[in-house]
């Protein structure tokens, strides 16, 4: 007690002295610059710890201001007003305005109270300044009049959506104050999360007034939800009660994520120690104040203030941005009041309109409009940091993000709005947005945990439950295994592996437990009531599910894990008969050929006839040739080798016949080989068709709703062997004529059972088989992405065929049928060639039976043989030089040269060496006439013989 007197008995003496002394310092300086005293006005609830603090704040800038110019000739005088209520305020604004005809009001203090204040600032032209007003409903340019000296809260939600997104938070969830203050928040949040797409899980409003059991029946909600990341918008009073029951039910643990935004950022420094320990791990955003000596120096004194004007019943808070704001503001009005310096006293004007009944009149200001324009212009260095205004609020420069740890805050990094978030403000490098959170240090989070949370969990007992169907038949995708004696369920399985795999991939672990659906088998059982079982009964259902749009309404889906599209498969019939070989080749291709065979042998017949006239074959021979010129076109396919013509023009055409023919025989060869294996069933539905398909998938609502197939042409089958013991007996017998299913299943059905059927008709799109989750489950981007990294990495062949038997893989697509059109070749394939035959036959009789042909070709043989005969006689003038011998055997070789044709001929029988003869004659001989030409021809024939004999 002795104590606790003198402290107070000295705060009284040091009170006092401090007054005289500011009393007495304030006159003096009044009486030496005989300046003009302007009253401005400020409204507050003293009784709060914010009132209080800023009212010493905006004392202590009047001081502050004027002791550092002595010489200015204005001097703001400050008429502060205690307003415990909407009500007080009001007509505390009204009682300055009237009384002391202030020329500027600070205030409102609750944002309830702007409308009031910014309607009566515009209708006297006195600027309303505010130091806490973060977001308004007022329209600056419809209130100019109400000045904001805060920045604006629209900036800090892109500020926090930068965070989560750089945490990659995909979703969060959102606990404010149900005010009008919260909800203008909150729709600025949420408009600032879709632009980076993050998505607001849900929102809890609270009242102002809430009891702690609401408080905590509307936490022990958020153990139930998936989502971890919560962001807090409240004022203290409710915030730190907020977190101190939070830490009782646990959800300040490991795994949890909790943002704070200024409002409760800003007065972290006056919670207790209690709240303090509750919120260990909590991250933080507030505007950044940088530090100086001005603003080291006011903290001091402003404590010393505080304590003398404290008293024993009136709550306390220490100093924040709040107050920085108000001190900055009374400056800048300071600043603004002098640069106007009016000259006379009369700065009102008589406003002619009453308020209502009441006689008082309120009073127009003059130089209103050029306070608020100087306001507007004006550009300092504040306590709070660079001040200036920007369509009537002041530009925020960066913010702070900071980390509660232990008694304190840790600074982590910053956030501005031209470079994102950064390590320091100050560093020099990339000058682009940045978004990554590894710009930041480290971070201690809920729990003591240096682990990034992941911003979701599984809820309530922290075991996923995964749904998987039980099926009668295609086990090879799912194959429920049930212990008899623990009722534990397992599976096995394509569907099962592939999800077993992706857990493997994914970045944090996952606890599961499978339950399978259809416990009675119900052979009426469907996909679609599986589905609708989630969330109530599985967390997500893994099988071979297909992503279809109607199922969208209510589940979300991963990537699919399969091929996708739904095909028809239809038996394979063989249409063999007995003329099939002719098929090949349409009716039209072979009359040509036929046609070009007689027209073949009547050129040749034509073309050897001189040969045959001007020879001195025998009768017989004479006789036959013709007879099997008639034949050459077929005979010299069979017997390539015998000599059939005599005449160079028949050879010549008979080469490019016999290129013709290998063609067309190489194309009907291909064409047959076509036409017997592969199948040209045409098919088309009818009303007398039954198609199969699958039984609870959704194929039966797909055939009748998207092709409009009657119910009652539709049956179910569940196995590979069903559908092909239906299809063997076909319709009539109680079967089907088809299968409408999708390509993993038909797939295994035509690898079993691969030459009886096949796919017909186009590919109906659908999604493929994937895996289903409750709407918005930030597991889904998860298990995409994994699925991803299975579907294409190496394992995954080595999962199918393990499933699916050797030999398959998704990478073989099924192969499409041919064309339903025939498939016999024709004439016009073939024109091309048949032009080409064609010239060369024409060239060749021109050639041979005309006057002008034959004269062309003749000189054409001389000029080349006369050609050939300058190279060799070059030749054997460069062999002479070189030897003796050589020169007697180029002298009888060109004897031998000069000779008549008949000479050489004679000699023929001479000569041991038929062989060798007969080369040089064809190299030397040059008939000067058909006619002796072949006689020549005929000698030589006749001595070959009897050399021979």
């Amino acid at each position: 007690m002795p104590n606790n007197f003198q402290r107070s008995h000295f705060s009284v003496i040091l009170f006092f002295i401090t007054s005289c002394f500011c009393c007495a310092a304030s006159d003096v300086i009044s009486e030496q610059t005989r300046a003009s005293v302007v009253p401005v006005g400020a409204v507050v609830d003293l009784n709060s710890p914010l009132g209080a603090m800023a009212d010493l704040c905006m004392e202590m800038a009047v001081l502050d201001f004027y002791a550092a110019h002595p010489n200015y000739t204005t001097r703001l005088r400050l008429h502060t007003k205690n307003a415990k209520s909407v009500l007080e305020a009001n007509f505390a604004v009204l009682e300055l305005m009237e009384h002391e005809q202030v020329h500027g009001i600070l205030g409102p203090q609750d944002s309830t109270e702007e409308t009031f204040f910014a309607e009566l600032g515009e209708k006297v032209h006195v600027p309303m300044i505010s130091f806490t007003a973060r977001i308004s409903a007022l329209s600056y340019k419809e209130n100019p009049y109400f000045v904001r000296a805060t920045p604006d809260d629209a900036i800090q939600t892109q500020a926090l959506a930068t965070i989560c997104q750089g945490f990659e938070w995909q979703e969060v969830v959102v606990l404010y104050e149900d005010t009008d203050y919260g909800n203008q928040f909150l729709s600025y949040m949420n408009k600032a999360f879709q632009e980076v797409e993050i998505r607001v899980a849900y929102m809890i409003a609270f009242p102002s007034s809430a009891e702690d059991d609401h408080l905590l029946k509307e936490l022990n909600k958020l153990t139930t939800k998936q989502t971890r990341v919560f962001v807090v918008h409240m004022n203290p009073n409710l915030g730190f009660r907020l977190f101190n029951l939070a830490k009782k039910i646990g959800v300040m643990s490991e795994g949890f994520a909790w943002i704070i935004t200024d409002s409760l950022s800003n007065f972290v420094n006056s919670m207790d120690s209690v709240t303090r320990d509750s919120m260990q791990g909590v991250l933080g955003i507030r505007p950044y104040v940088s530090r100086s000596r001005d603003l080291e120096s006011f903290q001091e004194r402003w404590r010393r203030n505080m304590i003398l004007k404290s008293t024993t019943t009136s709550p306390t808070m220490e100093l924040n941005i709040y107050g920085l704001w108000a001190y900055d503001a009374v400056t800048a009005l300071a600043i603004a009041m002098e640069k106007i310096a009016p000259v006379n006293s009369t700065l009102f004007d008589m406003d002619l309109t009453g308020n209502g009944t009441d006689k008082r009149y309120l009073r127009i200001s003059t130089f209103g409009p050029q306070l608020l324009n100087e306001l507007s212009s004006i550009k300092f260095r504040g306590l709070s940091g660079d001040f200036q205004l920007v369509d009537g609020k002041l530009k925020q420069s960066a913010f702070e993000i900071f980390n509660i740890i232990g008694n304190g805050e840790k600074s982590v990094g910053y956030w501005t709005q031209d470079r994102g978030i950064t390590r320091e403000l100050n560093s020099i490098g990339e000058t682009m947005y940045s978004t990554s959170t590894k710009e930041l240090k480290s971070i201690t989070w809920p729990g003591d945990s240096t682990i990034r949370p992941k911003g979701w969990a599984i809820p309530a007992t922290g075991i996923l439950r995964v749904g998987i169907p039980w099926k009668h038949g295609f086990t090879e995708f799912v194959n429920v295994i049930i212990d008899p004696a623990t009722g534990h369920t397992n599976a096995t399985g394509f569907s099962i592996d592939i999800f077993l795999a992706t857990l493997e991939v994914l970045p944090f672990r996952i606890n599961y437990e499978f339950y399978h659906y259809n416990d009675t088998r119900n052979i009426d059982w469907s996909y679609d009531d599986m589905l609708h079982q989630i969330p109530q009964k599985f967390d997500m259902v893994v099988g071979d599910t297909t992503i279809w749009a109607p199922r969208a309404a209510y589940v979300d889906f991963s990537l699919p894990y399969s091929e996708s599209g739904v095909i028809l498969v239809v038996k394979n019939k063989k249409p063999f008969d007995m003329w099939i070989f002719v098929k090949p080749l349409r009716w039209d291709l072979w009359l040509a050929i036929i046609v070009a065979c007689i027209l073949m042998g009547i050129v040749l017949h034509i073309l050897e006839r001189r040969v045959t006239s001007e020879g001195t074959d025998s009768l017989s021979a004479n006789r036959e040739r013709p007879r099997m010129v008639y034949w050459s076109p077929v005979a010299v396919l069979a017997f390539p080798e015998r000599n059939m013509v005599s005449n160079n023009w028949s050879l010549f055409v008979l080469v490019f016949w016999l290129f013709m023919a290998f063609i067309l025989m190489q194309s009907y060869t291909a064409n047959l080989s076509a036409i017997l294996t592969v199948d040209q069933l045409k098919f088309a539905f009818s009303d007398n068709y039954y198609i199969g398909c699958q039984e609870g998938s959704f194929m039966k609502e797909f055939l009748i709703e998207q092709l409009h197939i009657s119910a009652s042409r539709l049956r179910t089958y569940s196995a590979v062997e069903d559908y092909h013991n239906a299809m063997s007996l076909g319709s009539k017998k109680g079967g089907i004529d088809a299968i409408f299913d999708e390509i993993p299943y038909m797939k295994l059905f035509l690898n079993k059972y691969d030459s009886q059927y096949k796919m017909v008709g186009p590919t109906y799109k659908t999604g493929g088989f994937a895996f289903a989750f409750p709407r918005e489950s930030p597991l889904v981007s998860h298990f995409s992405k994994a699925i991803m990294d299975v579907t294409q990495g190496p394992n995954m062949t080595a999962i199918e065929q393990e499933n699916f038997g050797p030999g398959y893989s998704s990478q073989d697509p099924l192969s499409s049928t041919i064309s339903q059109q025939t498939s016999s070749l024709t004439l016009y394939d073939f024109a091309g060639l048949f032009l080409i035959i064609g010239s060369v036959t024409i060239l060749s009789l021109f050639c041979s039976e005309t006057t002008i042909g034959r004269k062309v070709t003749n000189k054409a043989e001389h000029f080349i043989h006369s050609f050939l005969h300058s190279k060799t006689s070059q030749i054997s003038s460069i062999e002479n030089a070189s030897a003796d011998d050589g020169d007697s055997r180029q002298g009888r070789q060109d004897e031998e040269f000069h000779e008549p044709v008949q000479n050489n001929v004679s000699n023929l029988g001479e000569d041991t060496d038929a062989g060798v003869l007969g080369e040089v004659e064809l190299h030397e001989i040059c008939p000067s006439n058909e006619t002796s030409y072949a006689q020549n021809l005929g000698m030589r024939i006749e001595s070959n013989e009897e050399r021979n004999s």
